[in-house]
């Protein structure tokens, strides 16, 4: 039933909207005016205020067809890309695989999953197909830590479940488990001399940072949690001693125990480092998303294993070490799975997906539909 020549008309046509993280705008409104024809409710949220960001996030539901005891549940994808994402420009390729031009990202993340959710309203509205309550919530700034989803007034969803489909990976297969992030800032304080006349009078805050740092346990600590410096910024000319470094970390796990304790050493060896040098640091973090692991018999990871065999797809289910807006919706309480999508080598100009992929998806949306009003 899905129409592949549409669906990937209407993938290319995505890609070539401009919408940078932050610049959302253009792509919103094409989606407003998309849902609104295809006879959704649409609501734009609020979230632009606090967020920043070019637009808010839509929420576009559909009525259910028939009397029903189905749940209401959500589809998510989100409609923002990594730069450089501006001018692009796709090519199907004779293999099937959809690039680039090589300057810029594709942005199949995520414009494939919301591709194939427009082809699905299309299929259900033509074949008069029965489901229950849908709702369709295409977020910004997904890519700046889910900073559209975080913002979401989920006053606005009715749904009791979600899927998301936004990984990476064969579809059909299902993350149910993503870490919490937390964002570190650290600023250490040294004392500043002349580095050729007196520097025993000054403190490097660089020495003093790369003490501490040496003393964290960074990189892969376990197989849930992960820890990560990322960018250090500080110091100036060669002759003088510097008195101020800033570092930005990070730290990841599916354990709120063990992201604690990692956050809570790293502290530590900022803390006991600036102490032997005896001057100061500042240690800051923040959880910008909440962890989540869904279980096998998870009613919504059952359902969405279901769908996939039911297409002679695996239906296997992995961990992810990054996150998604499936992070937050699991954090409001509505239990939400992750479906690869196909999509390979994604934020880099060398990103591609398969068109057969992007059919794939969306004929599991319609799989998962169908399987709700069993």
């Amino acid at each position: 039933m899905i129409n592949k020549e549409r669906l990937i008309h209407s993938f290319l046509e995505l890609v070539q909207i401009d919408s940078e993280t932050k610049h959302e705008r253009q792509i919103a409104d094409y989606l407003i005016d998309k849902f609104t024809e295809l006879g959704l409710e649409v609501v734009e949220d609020d979230s632009m205020s606090r967020t920043g960001h070019g637009a808010g996030n839509l929420i576009a539901t559909l009525k259910p067809s028939v009397q029903t005891d189905a749940q209401p549940f959500l589809f998510t994808s989100h409609m923002d890309t990594v730069a450089p994402g501006a001018g692009i420009k796709p090519i199907v390729g004779e293999d099937g695989w959809i690039r680039s031009d090589g300057t810029t990202i594709l942005g199949s993340d995520d414009k494939a999953g919301v591709a194939a959710l427009l082809e699905v309203i299309q299929v259900l509205r033509e074949n008069q197909l029965p489901h229950g309550q849908i709702q369709f919530v295409i977020t910004v700034g997904e890519e700046m830590g889910m900073a559209g989803s975080r913002e979401l007034d989920a006053s606005l969803l009715d749904a009791k479940f979600g899927f998301a489909f936004d990984s990476n990976g064969d579809v059909g297969t299902i993350c149910v488990a993503s870490p919490s992030r937390a964002l570190i800032t650290i600023d250490i304080y040294g004392k500043s001399a002349h580095a050729g006349v007196n520097p025993e009078d000054g403190i490097s805050a660089i020495q003093v940072a790369g003490k501490a740092i040496a003393r964290m346990t960074l990189g892969r600590i376990d197989e849930e949690t992960t820890a990560n410096i990322g960018k250090f910024e500080g110091g100036g000319e060669t002759n003088i001693v510097p008195d101020h470094v800033k570092l930005y970390a990070e730290a990841r796990s599916t354990s709120q125990t063990k992201l604690e304790q990692q956050i809570a050493s790293m502290k530590e060896a900022v803390e006991s480092t600036c102490q032997d040098y005896h001057t100061r640091g500042e240690f800051n973090s923040m959880i910008v998303y909440p962890s989540f692991r869904l279980s096998e018999q998870e009613p919504v990871v059952v359902l969405a294993q279901k769908a996939a065999v039911e297409l002679g797809l695996s239906g296997d289910t992995f961990m992810s070490g990054g996150g998604s807006d499936a992070n937050t919706f699991n954090g409001l309480g509505i239990p939400t799975v992750n479906l690869a999508v196909g999509y390979e080598d994604i934020h880099t100009t060398r990103e591609r997906i398969k068109s057969e992929d992007i059919v794939k998806t969306a004929e599991m949306a319609l799989e998962i539909i169908a399987q709700t009003i069993k």
